[in-house]
């Protein structure tokens, strides 16, 4: 029996893969506080000149959001316009059926995301999920920055404060 390959999970990086400082957000595109916090994240790391990268891993709270689990299985498949995508489901959380998934991975795109091409992904889910609950994650969004997890809140200036970055 052949052992399945690693799962990488900083395989989603928003900035400068060599950033000194590492977020790691686990996050689930139907939250409403992971939708509050999505542009917060992007001005941190736009505006960080490179020192500050994001990592994305999926955390889908199933139980609270029934289109959580389609909408992370979508995010992967659409490949290389991760981002594009996630950024576009942050905005339009009420409009996660397949069919609207299948539309924004088209205005960004990307190619098919729904159905049995998606399925592939769900090892990655869950290889996302079960670093999370390793690490103590309970909601969404948790952050952690550089392993430690983050309890303050999501909002620029305290995200810079406890990054120990002076304003940009």
């Amino acid at each position: 029996m052949t052992e399945a390959p690693a799962i990488d999970l900083n395989r989603h990086v928003y900035g400068n893969p060599d950033a000194a400082i590492t977020v790691v957000e686990f996050g689930d595109f139907e939250c409403p506080y992971c939708g509050a916090a999505a542009p917060v994240l992007k001005e941190l790391i736009d505006s960080s000149r490179g020192g500050v990268r994001l990592v994305y891993r999926h955390f889908p709270l199933f139980e609270l959001h029934p289109f959580a689990l389609t909408a992370a299985l979508a995010a992967e498949a659409s490949g290389d316009k991760f981002w594009d995508l996630a950024w576009v489901l942050f905005k339009h959380q009420s409009k996660l059926s397949d069919p609207d998934l299948q539309a924004w991975a088209s205005k960004v795109g990307a190619g098919e995301v729904t159905g049995e091409v998606a399925q592939a992904y769900q090892p990655y889910i869950a290889a996302d999920y079960a670093s999370g609950v390793a690490l103590g994650v309970r909601g969404t969004p948790t952050l952690c920055i550089d392993n430690r997890l983050y309890t303050g809140r999501v909002e620029l200036r305290a995200l810079r404060s406890a990054l120990g970055l002076t304003r940009v």
